[in-house]
């Protein structure tokens, strides 16, 4: 038997829960992904230095590649602490070049160190956290298509504006509001996706509507 999601832009996953369609959404790595992660309020100074830094990597990429690739990325930058990203030097930008488990993007590379010497500075007025949640926009109403989810909103315009003033770098507003979506500050799921509201009303993950056929 063939359950039909309730419209294209939603999927129904082996489990016959109901999801949102992303492209590649059949991958259990992305699958796991949206039902675990995304969208899910991220707090904590390296978390949230990670996500910005895969974002900025994801760049003209598939989050799924980056997404396998995360792991070594951890690895590869000291699980995202600041303090010893901050320090690495420009052998350590040649030996990341040489590294097959990342994304080997001299820039990129370097905006991850940028960054973390940013992130540093910033402790002085309130960290990392305090500023992205700051520009967590008020809820707005739940998207129901793929249309309707903006690639950046007048938040993420703001917050990019500010990173960049105290020293970010590759984080224009696109990039942001897919880190905003990414850490809870905005909830993107789709209107019949089990996980729509779950993070911001607690509900569990592991639940969910299921498609009826």
């Amino acid at each position: 038997m063939t359950i039909t999601p309730p419209h294209p832009d939603l999927s129904v996953g082996p489990d016959g829960v109901v999801r949102c369609g992303w492209p590649g959404i059949g991958h259990a790595d992305y699958r796991d992904y949206h039902d675990r992660e995304w969208g899910k309020p991220v707090h904590g100074e390296t978390a949230l230095l990670e996500r910005l830094c895969l974002e900025g990597f994801q760049s003209g990429l598939s989050w799924l590649t980056i997404l396998r690739k995360r792991p070594a990325f951890r690895a590869a930058f000291a699980g995202f602490e600041a303090e010893t990203v901050a320090e690495f030097t420009d052998a350590d930008v040649d030996r990341l070049m040489e590294d097959e488990g990342i994304v080997r993007n001299r820039r990129k590379i370097e905006a991850t160190v940028t960054n973390a010497r940013a992130t540093l500075a910033l402790r002085e007025s309130g960290g990392l956290e305090e500023l992205l949640w700051t520009h967590a926009p008020e809820p707005s109403p739940r998207p129901r298509r793929f249309a309707d989810v903006p690639s950046q909103t007048p938040e993420s315009e703001l917050l990019a504006k500010r990173l960049r003033k105290i020293g970010f770098v590759q984080l224009g507003p696109t990039t942001v509001y897919a880190t905003m979506q990414a850490c809870g500050l905005v909830d993107d799921h789709l209107v019949g996706c089990f996980r729509a509201g779950a993070s911001r009303s607690g509900a569990r993950h592991s639940g969910g509507m299921r498609a009826t056929s």
